[in-house]
């Protein structure tokens, strides 16, 4: 295979990654626009749409990256196929949305991590209310936001080695015989939460 051949194949793959997120972010710009609309209280919704446009761009970064060492083979089939060069982005803005509720659940939690102000839900209306205005405590809590959900889909295996982790924690809790919810009620009221 020629050198010919294969710049062929990854501007074609290029090109289809450019058109692809050029149509996401205008959607996005659309849905900005649009939920700048909406009244007062439901305005933090656009920040779930642009964790997933984050992802998405992490994942469009790191495809890039990955291409100069993707033999001639591969390449081929890349650049005859829209779903395939496009999953990976995808994946990456799942894996963002995905991380935004890790971090809203305090599955993860530390000083790079984004806190949310605690939020009790009791009805349906309670839960309408948590859906609209959950959102970062701080301007910098949002900015680590758009850092991890940008990691979230430059790194494909980021956000599943957290959750197999955090799997791997409970299933090994449970086998030796701890209830959860009392241990978890134990340490919320050792910090006075409850």
């Amino acid at each position: 295979m020629s050198t010919i051949e294969r710049q062929k194949y990854l501007q074609q793959i290029t090109q289809r990654l450019i058109i692809f997120t050029g149509t996401i972010l205008c959607l996005m710009a659309v849905g900005l626009y649009q939920l700048n609309k909406l009244p007062e209280g439901h305005k933090h919704s656009y920040l779930v749409l642009i964790v997933f446009v984050s992802g998405l761009l992490g994942g469009f970064v790191s495809i890039q990256q990955r291409l100069p060492r993707i033999d001639v083979n591969e390449l081929r089939v890349l650049s005859s196929s829209w779903l395939t060069i496009t999953l990976i982005p995808i994946n990456g803005g799942i894996f963002a949305l995905v991380l935004m509720v890790i971090f809203i659940g305090n599955i993860i939690q530390g000083t790079l991590f984004p806190t949310y102000p605690e939020f009790t839900i009791k009805d349906a209306v309670t839960f309408k209310a948590w859906l609209s205005s959950t959102y970062p405590a701080s301007g910098t809590d949002v900015a680590q936001l758009l850092f991890w959900s940008f990691v979230a889909g430059f790194s494909e295996r980021f956000v599943p080695q957290i959750i197999r982790r955090s799997a791997y924690e409970v299933s090994s809790s449970q086998s030796v015989g701890i209830d959860l919810n009392k241990a978890n009620g134990a340490d919320a009221q050792n910090r006075g939460d409850e």
